[in-house]
């Protein structure tokens, strides 16, 4: 149940070498288009899936924590294909998300600004100038995203197994490195453990969503560790009917065996007027 991610730069031709290594692999290839297509059967709209799509999240007004719940929302549609295996999960932080997997093939894919805003003015037939505008609002918005969500450099080469140069390499080059990777015999020692950690993951993604889509709470990010059904959550809230209607929320999530909980009610607001 191998999986491969790709963290790209606009402007590199990774979606091409994606597409022929899924096909050369047999693998299942999840893009924004294939999240798109599914995204309803999560009770995510296409609208909702735009606005939050690979952008920096917020956890300020009610608003926020909605868009906030729906990037969790992508994140289990991503989920629910690594537990399948034999994917390529294209972009979205993948490598990130399933860190601790050791079942996981992470790549990253550069090149030169110039070519790419070259290539990508081919592919769109528009000014280069304004394709070079577009590359860096991509590139930065793309980082945000990893540095916000995940608190990692995105260019950071620790974070990946393989790092591609298509401004150096030839497509077919990188596209037979590639599948001989996916073949390491070490990925598929390494499936069982994976499985498990993908399974925590999903149900801490489960109750974060609950907590986010809940109208009662001023809710801020807990730390939610999840261990076999075993969830441990700690964090803060203004009142106790607060604190009360969060455990509530997590106890009747589906997959949630037992709790323990560590939630302070403080009322920061309090403070804030005071200021």
């Amino acid at each position: 149940m191998a999986v491969i991610t790709f963290s790209r730069e606009m402007g590199t031709g990774a979606f091409r070498i994606a597409e022929e290594v899924a096909k050369r692999l047999k693998y299942t290839f999840v893009d924004g288009a294939r999240i798109t297509a599914i995204a309803h059967q999560y009770g995510l709209s296409t609208d909702l899936l735009q606005m939050v799509d690979e952008k920096p999240p917020s956890y300020i007004t009610a608003e926020d924590r909605k868009r906030a719940a729906a990037l969790n929302t992508v994140e289990l549609i991503l989920l629910d294909f690594a537990r399948k295996g034999n994917v390529i999960l294209y972009g979205r932080g993948g490598q990130d998300l399933l860190k601790e997997c050791r079942n996981v093939l992470r790549l990253r894919f550069i090149a030169d600004f110039e070519e790419r805003a070259e290539r990508f003015a081919e592919r769109e037939w528009i000014d280069p100038d304004m394709a070079r505008s577009m590359i860096r609002r991509s590139d930065h918005q793309r980082g945000g995203f990893i540095h916000f969500y995940f608190d990692r450099d995105w260019q950071d080469p620790l974070g990946y197994d393989l790092v591609f140069n298509t401004s150096r390499m030839s497509e077919e080059a990188i596209m037979e490195c590639i599948v001989a990777a996916a073949k390491d015999p070490h990925l598929k020692e390494a499936d069982k453990a994976a499985a498990e950690l993908i399974d925590n993951t999903v149900l801490m993604k489960k109750i974060e969503t609950a907590l986010l889509n809940s109208t009662d709470l001023d809710y801020r990010p807990f730390t939610i560790d999840v261990q076999k059904g075993k969830v441990f959550i700690s964090g803060y809230l203004t009142t106790e009917k607060e604190k009360k209607e969060a455990i509530r929320i997590v106890e009747t999530v589906k997959g949630v065996k037992s709790l323990q909980e560590d939630i302070q009610v403080v009322n920061y607001k309090a403070y804030k007027d005071r200021s």
